[in-house]
């Protein structure tokens, strides 16, 4: 059973830059991808940002192109999502989940993924 583990939230300012990880504890399916998620307190789940296992593919939620970037360590099972000029909108828990592609894009707010991480906070003051 893959594990999952999100690290490197905190508490930052409006402009500020974290980088968030999500360690595997070993390798997810040759059909998976990687997704990170996010929910703030009172709503939601939503999508942020997924990747394929090999890396060739990334797609993000329209609220953080062209501040967010997603990417992958293979070698140490480890995806990352740098997260710079953020904004007190992107406050709440962050979860990394893994599964299929599609799933991971076009799931429902609630759907449950195969793999999921505890979760890291994330709080940005303005």
């Amino acid at each position: 059973q893959v594990q999952l583990v999100e690290s490197g939230g905190g508490l930052v300012q409006a402009g500020d830059s974290l980088r968030l990880s999500c360690a595997a504890s070993e390798g997810i399916p040759s059909n998976y991808g990687t997704g990170w998620f996010r929910q703030a307190p009172g709503k939601e789940r939503e999508f942020v940002a997924v990747i394929t296992l090999s890396g060739g593919v990334t797609h993000y939620a329209d609220s953080v192109k062209g501040r967010f970037t997603i990417s992958r360590d293979n070698a140490l099972n480890t995806v990352y999502l740098q997260m710079n000029n953020l904004k007190s909108e992107d406050t709440g828990v962050y979860y990394c989940a893994a599964d299929e592609l599609r799933k991971l894009i076009y799931g429902t707010s609630d759907y449950p993924y195969h793999y999921w991480g505890q979760g890291t906070q994330v709080t940005v003051s303005s």
